[in-house]
């Protein structure tokens, strides 16, 4: 019987040999290992992983099968910063019912001739929670130059969830390989991620190599190698970048069909119309949805009843809003309780946005609940449904043919915009009367930055003073929104000077309240900079607002994954400068006019001038929300520009 199961999960794939080593001896270092001072392929390293190897099995211990992870690393530290690798944290799951373990830990640090041995004393157990459990420990006396050699075993029941392997890490690898041997009976969905190809990749079969006592026959199992060389190191830290678990190179397993040992056959993968059926039941979720009476019975009638249709969305949107405290948890597959969140006024995403569903339904407006993952959780699978890859749920509804989607947890966000932390692409519709479906997570258009400023030289001071205008729309306004609710307004002013000049002071400073609304605000600011300018020669920056600070966010030479701003932006500034008839115009800056390909963003500036005044027009417009890899290369030289009109464009004058 296992022979004929295997058929089902062997593929047959091609094999490339490696150069690199494949093989180790725990304690024995080569003299590549020892000689390494710096890494060639990533001279920036501060650390460099020499060889890494994992090895995961069934087997059957105390009359239970586990999978069995045995897991070797050789790591040299190049620089001071590279220490942080001596500090090692292996997390397990670990409850009162049944946990994972962490056995034979073998730690050595290699300084010259001397090997330096950890001790069993100085390994920690943490409990993080009712969940999880952590072995700590640092490995003895380890400096720039030592070579730290670790090994342990992780054994686990848990043979539904089989860990992948993760290839890359922030610190480069020259070698890094996978294997595991799966019985027949045991059929995993495999997922290659990230842009890195592997140098090994084998599958074979060995015979009869799995055997449960009680039983007469023996498994075949497959058995796998997966291996990278020159593997780089992720840098999450770029700017603009959707979650690394979208890109950083691993192989992740799924279990997809379960053969018990007496024929009998569970199926783990599932399709949509199970999901959509068990959701239904769901006593967090489906049965969470079914509250309209509860809400009917505690929310004033008109709120559900008065006004047309799009009226008594928005109203009941702001009631709930105004209503809730987000409690900073997410919470949307257990603990939904939103009766208690509603009496307690405080909630979890779950429980504020299900509310809100429940009260739209009540007021006759057909709304459903919306699957998603953040961005910083990563995009779900497309394929099949992986549930765990969702962590967030919002609310649909469409009132006049327009569809609307409502997320109540965030009190700056009006109708119809979601936070940028849901902004991530797609999400599952569960519409229960009907199949489930992809909705297209389409931000918010009108995102811009407009400013308009006016300086002038007192010819008698020789000092710069203006007025300008800011006004902010869309998400740049939602930021604006929240930099003023966080931060006092003189610290807010502070900043703001130290942008304009370093001698800079705002004399006035108002948030107009009549022409800012929730997707809008508008300030205007009135300064001094008290710089006093040579009288003879003038070097004016006309720019008061640095909409990117003063560097540029792109500096690697390539990017190996998508630029995402999340959503469309544009940036306009407009100045007028005032010249005294006591002085003439030297020099302007250069006009600039640079598209990107695809229509995909331009950078415009002109800059004219006349007798008595100067006028700099610039505008940023952002086209799309990603960019690709292969678009890197022109967006950074547009920012380049972006960054030196900011910094270096100069308006010399020259007293007559």
């Amino acid at each position: 019987m296992f022979k004929n199961i295997l058929l089902f999960c062997i593929a047959l794939i091609s094999t490339t040999q490696l150069v690199a080593q494949e093989s180790y001896t725990f304690g024995q270092l080569s003299d590549f290992d020892k000689n390494l001072t710096i890494y060639e392929k990533d001279s920036t390293a501060n650390a460099v992983v020499l060889y890494e190897k994992g090895d995961n099995y069934f087997k059957v211990i105390d009359n239970r099968i586990q999978v069995v992870k045995k897991y070797y690393s050789k790591i040299k530290i190049l620089k001071k910063e590279g220490l942080s690798k001596a500090n090692v944290a292996i997390s397990y799951y670990a409850n009162n019912k049944v946990s994972e373990k962490i056995e034979d830990i073998k730690a050595v640090t290699h300084n010259g001739q001397s090997k330096i041995k950890l001790s069993l004393n100085n390994i920690f157990t943490v409990r993080e929670n009712e969940r999880w459990s952590t072995k700590k420990f640092a490995f003895p006396d380890a400096k720039v130059g030592s070579i730290i050699e670790l090994e342990y075993t992780l054994t686990s029941p848990f043979i539904y969830n089989f860990k992948g392997w993760q290839f890359q890490s922030n610190i480069p690898k020259i070698y890094s390989e996978f294997n595991a041997k799966i019985p027949g009976n045991y059929v995993y969905n495999r997922s290659l991620i990230g842009f890195l190809k592997l140098e090994t990749n084998t599958s074979e079969i060995e015979k009869r190599c799995f055997k449960v006592d009680g039983y007469p026959e023996s498994a075949d199992c497959e058995v796998l190698k997966y291996a990278m060389k020159d593997i780089p190191a992720f840098n999450d830290d770029e700017d603009f970048m959707l979650s690394p678990k979208n890109y950083i190179s691993r192989i992740d397993f799924e279990l997809s069909v379960h053969y018990d040992l007496k024929g009998g056959r569970d199926r783990f993968t599932q399709t949509w119309q199970d999901v959509d059926k068990e959701f239904k039941q769901d006593k967090n979720i489906g049965r969470q949805l079914t509250k309209k009476g509860f809400f009917e019975k505690n929310v004033p009638e008109s709120l559900l009843t008065e006004g047309d249709s799009l009226t008594r969305a928005k109203n009941i949107f702001n009631f709930v809003k105004d209503r809730f405290t987000w409690n900073g948890k997410y919470g949307i597959y257990r603990d939904i309780r939103v009766k208690n969140a509603f009496d307690n006024k405080t909630g979890n995403i779950g429980e504020i946005n299900i509310s809100l569903i429940n009260l739209l339904n009540s007021a006759g407006l057909k709304t459903d609940l919306v699957l998603l993952s953040t961005r910083s959780n990563g995009l779900p699978k497309k394929s099949h449904p992986v549930m765990s890859d969702f962590n967030y749920v919002i609310a649909k509804t469409i009132i006049g043919g327009k569809t609307y989607l409502l997320d109540a947890s965030d009190k700056l966000m009006p109708f119809g915009m979601l936070p940028y932390r849901a902004l991530n692409y797609q999400g599952r519709v569960m519409d229960f009367k009907n199949d489930s479906y992809w909705e297209t997570i389409t931000p918010q258009k009108d995102n811009q930055l407009y400013v308009l400023a006016n300086l002038e030289l007192d010819p008698e001071t020789h000092k710069i003073t203006g007025s300008y205008n800011e006004m902010n729309s869309g998400y740049l306004a939602i930021e604006r929104k929240k930099v003023l609710n966080d931060t006092t307004e003189d610290d807010y002013l502070n900043d703001k000077e130290k942008e304009i000049g370093v001698n800079a002071e705002i004399n006035e400073y108002n948030l107009v309240e009549e022409q800012s609304n929730e997707k809008r605000t508008v300030e205007n600011f009135s300064y001094t900079d008290n710089t006093v300018l040579d009288q003879n020669t003038l070097y004016i920056n006309p720019f008061l607002v640095k909409s990117f600070g003063s560097s540029n966010p792109f500096t690697a030479e390539d990017r190996k994954y998508p630029v995402d701003f999340g959503f469309k932006r544009t940036y306009t500034y407009a100045a007028k400068i005032k010249i005294p008839t006591s002085y003439t115009i030297v020099e302007i800056p250069k006009s600039i006019n640079l598209s990107l390909p695809n229509k995909g963003g331009r950078l415009q500036m002109l800059v004219n001038s006349k007798p008595g005044l100067i006028t700099v027009s610039f505008k940023l417009i952002i086209n799309k929300e990603q960019y690709s890899p292969e678009e890197y290369f022109s967006l950074k030289e547009l920012f380049k520009q972006v960054i030196n009109a900011q910094n270096n464009s100069l308006i010399v004058l020259k007293k007559l």
